[in-house]
């Protein structure tokens, strides 16, 4: 892509001193240079691929199977490079772009190393194809990282695209990020029943299995515990002493050492001591809610079960070694003893309730994690399959090759139809969703967006709400309207989500700097501060900031992880290293002192350093939600630091990538700047520069776009300006002619006639010869006039011998562009010879009320090796009436007129509008910043220089009147017009000026719809309904009420009747039950008289025939009374 015209740039002045927002842009600039947009998708996939598919073969290490002696043992599995497997079995490397044009899915092979054990010794190693995985495009895995970015335009791929989506079936689809409720920590709240004071709930996460936790504070003083698999409450120290814990003693020493708090705990000992004193009693106990009935051994068996495999899972199940596994329940244990604890201090009011929309309480879930949770089912029933096969194999006594039973399909399969759908494990929808191509920033806010899982339909008020901690980590802007307000989000420019850090290592770290276990700290009696890891009570440390600020230390200097993140709240140390959370970076500041330094600015400019260098230098460093509360972050950076720990990168990175297009953002009502985050994303521009060879189903171009005379530092960065969609239009506001009332707009016909706002509309059909069993196959070809349902002559007169339209050809609406003929569908033994011959027509013809020119045709293979034909049409759309329009601010409007030249008004330069706004458009609505950006887009365009209108440092407003005034205009962007139509000058003084506006696609050819008659449904012989089906126009039930109420019952019975689904039918006048007409004696019969009844003719609607017979089938007897209509 040709580099950008180094226009100049007018911008606001600058305060003085180090760093200047010049230089905190540059570190910006820095930023998305390197990691680019996209980059958590990609990152994330990167470590599905690294870590957790390794994790996911470690987990499922051994296959045992009901033979004894007999089992697999998995060593590893690799991934492959993306490869297509053509029909006649050869194999060749695919580009994201091939498989885009032939329908296939972009996927690399999987290679499972195992080795086979007969008699419990190893008897085989393999190394097999156990299926596909579908690679990201621009993963670690993908083709084109193996390319210069030079040589991506030979492979016909966008350098600018982001990648970070996958290629199933031909269509890109991105997996949209999750969020949820952070897991295995435990969320206190208030209790939802009066029974219930306090209530904590822990989500805890097993491998492939979620169990719950819940502990209660009742009215009685006792605190219950209750498990997900076993809902029954029961008293906490049962499960503490089922898991160790014998006396009760230890049983508080596990929660506190805090007399206070112990006092708390007695009626929960009472209560428990009633029901159980030892572990085998407590076991016995909990056993037999379980094992109902069985004898004890089996009770303390299946108890024991239980807590290993359902009670808080994730810190550890069953192992095998029984020391490791009386470590695990000893950890249990405590964590139950930590949420007691938090229950107890909730009560004595040393602790606030959980806020839940806390981003500190919330994790992302990404690519990586979900398809990590979709590989492991996946892999499991894979397993599962295997082992039945070997098994069978076995019991026949022979040993096969595991590359002979092993069925690839299964991974390949569902992992692909999961993908393709958006269908995943654990019963979630719309996890993956078509990659939305509009413009650059479609596809850029689908990459970015992160959905919450609550539900839809219930009022969630409080989750829907911008929480102050989403500062900086999700765009305060951009959410949609309507039912998902708020729970739809997008990051913020610069925030990044963590993969996550091996947990041991941090634990080991915090040990070896000096954090003393709790159980031990407890019984040597040591105070100080609790640390948490991940939610985790681990231990107690004497001198917490000491710790606190060695970590920070270690951090900066780039000794540990910089995604470990640790904060000092409320005396507890809180050490948080898991993946999901979304983190900003900030600016350092030490001995009131910013780490930045001139010379690391001019290194960064030069391109010396990196992003990642500046991180693990500690000038920059990045905070999660918990350790931000213990910040205090200076917005400006020229004041005195003394008191900050930290300064702000650049305050507008409050804003995501869609919001930071807006100029002047500050200047608006809040929700005019959401409805345009919303806007944006529907303007027709330039989406990709690859577009001419990508056949989407379909597309739009913009003729011209242009980049905005006023920008925002933002829009610059993130590449809008490169794939821009609109034009710099000059905009007057006033009344004329009427015909931009209620937020219409007026354009210059001359203005569009050269060429202003015209698009391109492409659209791609296409068709599979498909095979059917018994050798028939589908042709492409012209169809013979003898098939069946041949369309007439005219219909087939564009194709090709081939049967294919070639380019070019003009073609409207029923026309066909590929002709097909299929075999029959069905064999008769009757006759078969006849039918055999008869084909079918299944042509591909326009769509009903489009048209356009043949713009590209495509021949290939489907990976199935089928011949696959793809066909794009183009048309030119022109602005119209009833086209859509916005200027940048939320200011939306449909065309009203397209106004002549001559009849516009012009200024005293003989300068014309291109669009005329109603100025009562703006008052109510307080967009004063497309004032401003008007007056920004004239001094831009009489001084050939982009204006800086970047939030909250944007050229002033008092410096935009002085350069007008400069230039010759008024001050106040007012210019004295005359009419076009009678020449006089106009009363009042017109504002005008150049504002950048974008064409929607919602644009009236798409959506004009009108029928008289058409098609209707087979069963109820109603008209059908919708645009895309030649619908009727439905006269529904209000419509019908008000027409009753004005009596007019002559167009009534018209429209339900005679217009709709008209029917006349027999009545047997002495049963009153409808009769039909028996096809022999063509005469009526009725279903009790025969055909001795006396038969009526009525006219009723069809549907009401169809009624009656429903009301028949079900064994009602509708008895039909006649009589004469009164004349």
């Amino acid at each position: 892509m040709v580099d950008l015209l180094p226009l100049p740039v007018l911008t606001g002045a600058q305060e003085g001193g180090f760093p200047s927002r010049d230089d905190r842009w540059a570190l910006v600039e820095r930023f998305i240079r390197d990691k680019g947009l996209a980059n958590h998708q990609i990152k994330s996939f990167n470590d599905f691929l690294d870590k957790k598919l390794p994790k996911i073969v470690e987990e499922f290490k051994v296959v045992e199977t009901e033979i004894k002696g007999l089992k697999i043992v998995l060593e590893r599995l690799e991934v492959g490079w993306p490869r297509i497997k053509e029909s006649d079995g050869s194999e060749s490397l695919i580009y994201p772009m091939e498989a885009r044009l032939r329908n296939a899915t972009y996927s690399a092979p999987m290679y499972l190393t195992a080795t086979l054990y007969v008699d419990d010794e190893p008897y085989v190693t393999e190394t097999f194809y156990i299926g596909e995985l579908p690679i990201m495009v621009k993963s670690k895995r993908c083709n084109l990282t193996r390319l210069k970015p030079g040589e991506y335009v030979k492979k016909f791929e966008d350098p600018q695209d982001f990648g970070g989506y996958f290629i199933i079936n031909g269509s890109e689809r991105v997996i949209i990020s999750q969020e949820d409720l952070v897991a295995d920590r435990p969320i206190y709240d208030k209790g939802d029943k009066p029974s219930v004071r306090y209530i904590a709930k822990t989500i805890s996460t097993g491998i492939g299995y979620r169990s719950t936790l819940t502990v209660e504070l009742s009215r009685d003083g006792v605190i219950y515990a209750m498990l997900s698999a076993l809902p029954v409450k029961i008293p906490f120290p049962i499960y503490m002493k089922a898991l160790g814990l014998e006396t009760d003693e230890d049983v508080v020493k596990a929660v506190s050492d805090d007399p206070e708090i112990q006092k708390e705990l007695l009626p929960s000992l009472i209560a428990a001591n009633q029901i159980a004193i030892t572990r085998e009693d407590a076991l016995d106990f909990i056993g037999g809610k379980v094992a109902v009935g069985q004898p004890k051994p089996i009770r303390i068996e299946r108890a024991l079960q239980l807590l290993d495999r359902y009670f808080l899972p994730h810190l550890g199940t069953i192992v095998h070694d029984e020391k490791k596994q009386q470590e695990i329940r000893l950890r249990k244990a405590l964590m139950l003893g930590q949420i007691v604890k938090g229950i107890v201090e909730l009560q004595l009011g040393r602790r606030k309730p959980d806020d839940k929309d806390h981003v500190t309480n919330k994790r992302v879930r990404l690519v990586g994690d979900l398809m990590t949770q979709l590989f492991r089912t996946v892999f499991k029933q894979f397993l599962q399959e295997l082992k039945s096969q070997l098994e069978k194999y076995y019991a026949r006594g022979r040993i096969p090759h595991i590359q002979t039973i092993v069925r690839p399909d299964i991974i390949t399969e569902r992992v692909r139809q999961a993908l393709a759908t958006g269908n995943w494990v654990g019963g979630k929808t719309g996890v993956s969703q078509i990659l939305d191509r509009t413009n650059y920033l479609s596809t850029l806010s689908y990459l970015r967006r992160a959905v919450s899982s609550l539900s839809r339909t219930q009022p969630h008020f409080e989750a829907r709400d911008l929480h102050p901690t989403q500062w900086g980590r999700l765009c305060a802007v951009e959410t949609p309207e309507g039912q998902n307000v708020g729970l739809v989000k997008n990051l913020a420019l610069l925030a990044e989500i963590t993969t996550g850090v091996d947990e041991e290592e941090v634990e080991q770290l915090l040990l070896n700097l000096g954090v003393m276990p709790v159980l031990k700290a407890r019984e040597e009696g040591v105070g100080g501060a609790e640390v948490y890891l991940n939610g985790r009570l681990i231990g107690i440390h004497p001198s917490p900031e000491e710790l606190v600020n060695t970590v920070r230390g270690l951090r900066r200097q780039g000794k540990i992880s910089d995604e470990i993140n640790i904060a000092l709240l409320n005396g507890s140390i809180y050490v948080n290293c898991d993946g999901g959370r979304i983190r900003r970076p900030l600016l350092v500041v030490e001995d009131g002192k910013l780490k930045l330094t001139k010379d690391v600015v001019e290194k960064v400019r030069r391109g010396e350093l990196t992003w990642d260098d500046l991180v693990r230098m500690g000038v920059v460093e990045y905070l999660d939600a918990d350790e931000e509360e213990n910040a205090y972050i200076a917005v400006d950076p020229s004041g005195d630091l003394s008191k900050y720990t930290h300064v702000e990168i650049i305050p507008s990175s409050i804003l995501g990538a869609i919001a930071s297009i807006i100029p002047y953002l500050e200047h608006n009502q809040s929700p005019r700047n959401q409805y345009e985050a919303a806007m944006a994303k529907q303007s027709l521009g330039l989406p990709q520069s690859n577009f001419l060879y990508k056949l989407d189903s379909r597309g739009h171009m913009l003729y011209y776009p242009e980049r905005p005379i006023a920008t925002t530092r933002g829009l610059e960065l993130v590449g809008y300006s490169k794939r821009p969609a609109g034009q710099n239009a000059v905009v007057a506001l006033l009344t004329y002619t009427g015909y931009n009332i209620e937020d219409a707009v007026i354009l210059n016909k001359a203005a569009v006639e050269r060429g202003m706002f015209r698009s391109v509309f492409y659209r791609t059909y296409e068709t599979e010869e498909q095979k059917y069993p018994g050798g028939e196959e589908d042709r492409i070809e012209i169809p013979d006039s003898s098939v069946k349902g041949y369309r007439g002559p005219e219909a087939y007169s564009h194709l090709d011998e081939d049967g294919i339209a070639p380019p070019e050809a003009y073609v409207s609406s029923g026309e066909v562009i590929i002709g097909k003929t299929s075999p029959p569908r069905f064999y008769t033994t009757l006759e078969a010879e006849r039918i055999l011959k008869e084909r079918r027509d299944a042509s591909i013809a326009v769509r009903r009320g489009e048209k356009g020119i043949v713009d590209r045709v495509i021949i290939t293979e489907s990976p199935e090796g089928n011949k696959l034909v793809k066909v794009r049409l183009r048309e030119l759309r022109i602005p119209e009436l009833g086209d859509k329009f916005a200027s940048r601010h939320g200011q939306k409007g449909v065309v009203g007129m397209l106004l002549r030249h001559e009849d516009m008004p012009f200024t005293e330069e003989g300068i014309v509008p291109d669009i005329i706004v109603n100025p009562h458009a703006l008052p109510s609505r307080m967009t004063v910043a497309q004032l401003l950006e008007s007056m920004a887009g004239k001094v831009g365009a009489s001084t050939g220089q982009l204006v800086d209108a970047t939030p909250f440092e944007g050229v002033k407003e008092e410096d935009l009147r002085k350069l007008l005034l400069k230039l010759g205009y008024k001050w106040d962007g007012k210019e004295v017009m005359y009419s076009g139509i009678t020449g006089e000058r106009l009363v009042a003084d017109i504002f005008i000026g150049v504002v950048y506006y974008q064409k929607l696609h919602h644009m009236v050819a798409d959506k004009i719809h009108a029928r008289a008659r058409g098609p209707v449904q087979i069963l109820t012989r109603q008209p059908t309904e919708g645009r895309s089906r030649e619908g009727g126009l439905r006269l529904g039930e209000m419509e019908r009420d008000v027409l009753i109420a004005h009596g007019a019952s002559a167009l009534l019975y018209e429209r339900m009747v005679e217009s709709s689904d008209k029917y006349v039918m027999y009545v047997c006048e002495l049963c009153g039950l409808p009769a039909y007409l028996d096809a022999k004696s063509n005469k009526p019969r009725c279903p009790i008289h025969g055909d001795t009844g006396q038969f009526a003719k009525v006219t009723v609607p069809y549907a009401f025939k169809l009624l009656l017979q429903e009301l028949i089938a079900l064994g009602i007897y509708p008895k039909l009374e006649l009589a004469e209509v009164l004349d």
